[in-house]
């Protein structure tokens, strides 16, 4: 199972074969004071920063989302793609709850972009999958419906089984749809992470698609976050994740440190440039 997704010149395979694929989640103005800020007065400048430092981390994608009080996303959203596009020559996942949103960030996008998201409720999936369609798209489906995110793996799996059936039945082809099976904060719920790891093998084995997390999630309301979000990484991408919705700068290292164990990293070759990428920051900040 195969996802490709491309910028004018660049394409990124995310896939089973492959090494993990980093989506940089910098460029969200959820809890980001300034970004939101910047986003309200129409500043696309700190995008700009932000889709620069993201792929000089690492990053394979980069999510874009505007989404926040007081803004237009319908017409912020195409602006900050084109501000992306301008700055890297990376592929986008957009990202926004709005499908008119979507649409209009579609109409500038040169590649084919991934889609941040559709859920299992039946509205979405009315508004989504055909821009999915049309547009020649991927596709982020979250494990949630109408009743909300289940906390038991049981129905996070139903949800998988019925994203997929509605998205194929529309003619999107199975290996255009990743599940993002949604982490909980272990702090409010230690079994959350269980929960999730269990999740992701099981939609593996049953449906073979590719996966996603956003994985800071695991870690909200903790000391010593990225402790946390290390260790969960390189548990999940053993589970089966095959993309990740991340701080590139801050995952990168632990991630490719578990590629190079699962095999995914012929001769060690992204380990190796990811350890002379981070001395020579070293060297610069020192």
């Amino acid at each position: 199972m195969e996802t490709r997704v491309s910028s004018p010149t660049r394409e990124v395979f995310i896939g089973d074969g492959h090494p993990t694929v980093l989506i940089g989640e910098r460029i969200n103005p959820a809890g980001k004071k300034k970004l939101a800020e910047a986003l309200k007065a129409g500043n696309l400048e700190v995008v700009h920063r932000e889709a620069l430092a993201q792929a000089q981390a690492g990053a394979d994608i980069l999510d874009v989302s505007v989404g926040t009080f007081g803004v237009n996303e319908v017409k912020l959203l195409p602006q900050a793609v084109k501000t992306v596009m301008d700055t890297v020559d990376i592929p986008l996942c957009l990202d926004s709850a709005v499908p008119e949103a979507l649409e209009a960030a579609l109409k500038v996008y040169k590649g084919k972009p991934l889609i941040n998201s559709v859920t299992g409720e039946e509205r979405s999936l009315a508004r989504v999958l055909p821009l999915v369609k049309e547009y020649g798209a991927a596709v982020i489906g979250l494990v949630q419906d109408e009743k909300g995110i289940p906390k038991d793996s049981e129905r996070r799996i139903a949800i998988a089984h019925k994203l997929v059936e509605k998205a194929t039945a529309f003619g999107i082809a199975q290996e255009d749809i990743i599940i993002d099976c949604l982490a909980f904060a272990v702090g409010a719920d230690p079994g959350s992470g269980t929960a999730v790891i269990d999740t992701i093998r099981k939609i593996k084995a049953e449906l073979g698609v590719n996966l996603t997390l956003g994985a800071s999630n695991v870690s909200f309301g903790l000391p010593d976050r990225s402790l946390l979000n290390n260790a969960f990484v390189v548990m999940a991408v053993a589970a089966g994740v095959t993309c990740l919705i991340v701080d590139a700068a801050k995952i990168r290292p632990a991630v490719v440190a578990a590629d190079l164990i699962l095999g995914r990293d012929k001769h060690a070759r992204r380990y190796i440039d990811s350890y002379r990428q981070r001395q020579r920051l070293q060297k610069q900040e020192g």
